[in-house]
């Protein structure tokens, strides 16, 4: 079964979803009111999405990624043009971790919005 949507939590959600869709061509398929008085926008394709979730309180910082459990440690996004992507990447002012190219695919890495870490990947 596909994977329907992942839900972060980030203090700003509508410029989070304004970045995301700026750098893969995605788009908000709904926002609202949420949990806890809060406000959540879904951005992302026809097919799956990530729920981009502020409560109304203060946020604490994110414990360092890789080193906790039930943590978030990327989000992996499959586009059919890496190269274009990257520069948009860059372009957006964020810098490329790492490139490689390993089965089954052609991947990048960058740390995007709200220190949420990226892997963009192309299938051949």
């Amino acid at each position: 079964m596909p994977l329907e949507h992942i839900n972060i939590t980030v203090p700003d959600p509508k410029a989070s979803a304004a970045t995301l869709c700026e750098l893969f061509d995605w788009h908000i398929r709904w926002q609202g009111e949420a949990k806890n008085n809060g406000f959540t926008v879904h951005v992302g394709d026809d097919e799956s999405y990530l729920a981009l979730y502020a409560p109304s309180y203060t946020l604490n910082p994110e414990a360092e990624r890789y080193h906790h459990v039930a943590g978030l440690n990327h989000v992996g996004v499959v586009v059919n043009d890496i190269d274009a992507v990257e520069a948009q990447v860059i372009a957006a002012g964020y810098s490329r971790t790492d490139r490689e190219d390993y089965e089954p695919g052609l991947r990048f890495y960058f740390e995007g919005p709200d220190g949420i870490e990226f892997e963009v990947v192309q299938y051949d």
